[in-house]
């Protein structure tokens, strides 16, 4: 889903720390959630439940259904690490920020994607 409030949440911040960048690019593998052509650099804002943040308690099992759910989650898993290794081998940096680092620590969370930016 795009615009999502954790998505919204952290292109504040980004945009706030002085970043630029553009939103849902189609022709990237996977439509990027954010995407700063100047440091060749995607961004994924993913939820913990749905893309399952490993030892996040955000990211629990379904007590019904749970073979549904297995297999919905494992597919969600593979095919965003298919995303990332085709923008890799397209020469992109690719961060993953994680649902639940959102609004803990905003200054900490900057200077991780700050750091990431400069190749650090």
């Amino acid at each position: 889903a795009k615009d999502t409030k954790p998505e919204l949440q952290f292109r504040s911040l980004l945009h706030r720390a002085g970043y630029r960048f553009r939103l849902h690019v189609r022709k990237l593998p996977g439509t990027p959630d954010i995407v700063l052509p100047k440091y060749r650099t995607v961004i994924f804002v993913h939820g913990c439940f749905w893309h399952r943040h490993v030892n996040c308690t955000n990211s629990t099992m379904p007590k019904t259904r749970i073979e549904f759910w297995e297999s919905k989650f494992k597919a969600t898993v593979e095919r965003d690490q298919e995303k990332i290794e085709k923008l890799k081998s397209m020469g992109w940096r690719v961060i993953v920020v994680w649902e639940c680092e959102l609004g803990k620590d905003d200054e900490v969370l900057i200077r991780r994607i700050s750091k990431e930016l400069r190749g650090r």
